[in-house]
């Protein structure tokens, strides 16, 4: 009896080792061909371009402190058009030119804490010209020679020039396609290395442009957006993600 119970319960346990073969069998082929549906790819792809700047924004002021608010203001209405004509001479056109309002602070007498009082020790007057145009080469070197100003006695104040790219809408399509198409072959070098080819895209995320100095390596989470140069890089990147086949 003994003998015949241990070959019932031997021919139990192989049967049940044999139905939990099978089953993990099958419920691995299961997860396999669903995995093999979901399996995908995410790579980044980017472009760069390099571009000249076609619009420049320049800033020059000019100011006065005397005694009397009537000279600080002849002062500077005097020198105001002596500066228009400098700059007309070095090939600006006066329409490029724009002249702001003056401000003005008056000056107070301070104690000896340094706090002013009522007493009023004079005025300084102020006034800016702004130069905006597409030819940046030419106010680039206006800029730079400027100073030529102070050799005739007027202390003129040079801002740095900010170069702008104006066509930046239809580049950033054009980028964002150069991006993507970047991507499109990492993701079909990865598939490739393992036997596979790339699908249809699962998703697609546009990054942040970067408008950079020509040449720099910086970056920022939020974008950069690069006035200080007339040439810039502008860097676009995309991430994409592929079905793989």
């Amino acid at each position: 009896m003994n003998g015949e119970k241990s070959s019932h319960l031997f021919n139990a346990g192989i049967a049940l080792a044999i139905g939990l073969i099978i089953s993990s069998v099958v419920l691995g082929l299961s997860y396999t061909r669903v995995k093999k549906g979901d399996e995908a790819v995410t790579v980044t792809g980017s472009a760069r371009k390099r571009i000249k700047s076609d619009l420049v924004v320049w800033t020059a002021a000019v100011s006065f402190q005397a005694p009397k608010l009537s000279e600080a203001y002849g002062q500077l209405s005097d020198n105001i058009p002596r500066i228009k004509q400098y700059l007309i001479s070095k090939g600006i056109p006066e329409n490029q030119m724009t002249i702001s309002a003056i401000s003005s602070v008056t000056l107070r007498k301070r104690d000896a804490e340094g706090m002013e009082n009522s007493e009023i020790t004079g005025y300084l007057l102020r006034q800016e010209i702004e130069v905006r145009s597409n030819d940046v080469d030419r106010i680039a070197q206006v800029a730079r020679e400027v100073t030529e100003l102070i050799n005739q006695g007027i202390l003129l104040e040079s801002m740095p020039p900010k170069y702008s790219y104006t066509k930046l809408g239809d580049l950033k399509i054009e980028m964002l396609g150069e991006a993507a198409k970047d991507a499109k072959m990492r993701a079909e070098q990865i598939a490739l290395s393992t036997g596979n080819r790339i699908g249809t895209v699962r998703s697609a995320r546009m990054g942040v442009m970067q408008i950079t100095a020509a040449d720099s390596t910086e970056v920022s989470d939020y974008g950069i957006n690069d006035t200080s140069t007339i040439d810039k890089d502008i860097t676009a990147v995309v991430n994409v993600s592929f079905a793989v086949e």
